[in-house]
C-alpha cells in the first residue's frame, strides 16, 4: 500500500515538473515568436513594404536561417532597408546588427548615395540606433563584421550584382565574419539550370550550382535549402531579366498585368554553414 501510495506521488509531481518546463518553453518561444512578428507588422514599416511580405516572407525565411533576437548578425547590403526594418528592432537590446554597406567616398555615384539614403534613413527612427555599419566594397576583401563575431550572415537578392569573383570574394569575407557554425542565409533570384549563365548572367538570376560551387570553395558546407520564397509562375526568361517583374515592373504598361500575374521572381533560399 505504501510503495503504491509513494508511485502516485512521485509520478503527479514528475508531470507538475514537465508541465512546468513546457510552460516556460512556451513562454520563450511565443516571446521569441511576438518580438519578431512585433517587427514584421511594426508601424514604422511602410504599407508598400508590408505588401511584398507575400514575396519575401520574411518571418518564415529568418527562422529558416535560425534567427534569434540574440544573435550577431551582418546584413550585406541593406540597400534600401527593407529586411533591416525588420532586423534591427527584432534584435535591438538583445542582440547586433551590422550593415556591410557601400562606403561614401564623397562622389555623387549610386554607391556613396545609396550609403547616404541608408544612413538618413537609420537616423530617422529610434528603432534603428543600435545598427552599425561597416563598409563593403565589392569584388574586394572586406571587414563585414570583426573576425569570428557574427552568427548569421544574410544576403538578399544581391549575388548577380557581383557576378563569380564578387561572389567568391563575399562568400570569402562571411566566412572570416562568422563563428565556428555560424550561418551564411542567400536568397537569389534562381536562374533555371537548363539556362546558360555565361550567355543570361545580366538578367538577374543566378544558378543553383553556381553559388554552392562558389559557397564550398570559401568553406561553407550546403545545410539545407527551402522553396519559401519559390514562385514556379517564373520561368526567368523575361525581355528585360527579373527587372520586367514587379516590383520593377521594368516595360512600365507594357504587359503588366500579365507580369502582376506571375508575381515577384522565383529565388531560392540557401542556407550554408561554417
Amino acid at each position: 500500500m505504501f510503495l503504491a501510495k509513494n508511485t502516485t506521488i512521485k509520478k503527479v509531481v514528475t508531470a507538475s515538473i514537465i508541465s512546468a518546463s513546457l510552460l516556460c518553453a512556451g513562454i520563450a518561444n511565443a516571446y521569441h515568436t511576438t518580438k519578431l512578428d512585433h517587427a514584421i507588422n511594426g508601424e514604422h514599416r511602410s504599407d508598400k513594404n508590408k505588401l511584398r511580405d507575400q514575396y519575401r516572407h520574411p518571418h518564415q525565411t529568418l527562422e529558416f536561417f535560425g534567427f534569434n533576437e540574440s544573435m550577431t548578425v551582418v546584413e550585406i547590403t541593406p540597400g534600401g532597408g527593407w529586411y533591416t526594418e525588420i532586423i534591427a528592432p527584432a534584435l535591438k537590446g538583445t542582440g547586433k546588427l551590422y550593415g556591410a554597406h557601400y562606403p561614401d567616398t564623397g562622389e555623387d555615384n549610386y554607391y556613396s548615395n545609396s550609403r547616404k539614403r541608408l544612413e538618413k534613413k537609420l537616423a530617422s527612427n529610434a528603432i534603428f540606433s543600435e545598427v552599425a555599419l561597416t563598409n563593403f566594397t565589392p569584388k574586394k576583401a572586406n571587414e563585414l563584421a570583426p573576425k569570428g563575431t557574427a552568427d548569421l550572415v544574410l544576403t538578399f537578392r544581391n549575388l548577380h550584382n557581383w557576378g563569380e569573383e564578387g561572389m567568391a570574394q563575399v562568400f570569402k569575407d562571411a566566412h572570416v565574419a562568422l563563428k565556428k557554425g555560424g550561418v551564411l542565409g542567400v536568397v537569389e533570384h534562381q536562374m533555371p539550370e537548363s539556362q546558360n549563365y555565361k550567355e543570361n548572367k545580366r538578367s538577374g538570376y543566378v544558378p543553383k550550382s553556381l553559388v554552392v560551387k562558389y559557397a564550398k570553395a570559401a568553406g561553407f558546407t550546403l545545410a539545407a535549402s527551402s522553396d519559401i520564397n519559390a514562385n514556379s509562375k517564373d520561368m526567368a526568361n523575361h525581355p528585360k531579366g527579373v527587372w520586367t517583374l514587379p516590383p520593377s515592373l521594368a516595360l512600365a504598361d507594357k504587359d503588366k498585368e500579365k507580369y502582376l500575374a506571375i508575381g515577384e521572381s522565383d529565388r531560392m533560399t540557401l542556407k550554408f554553414v561554417k
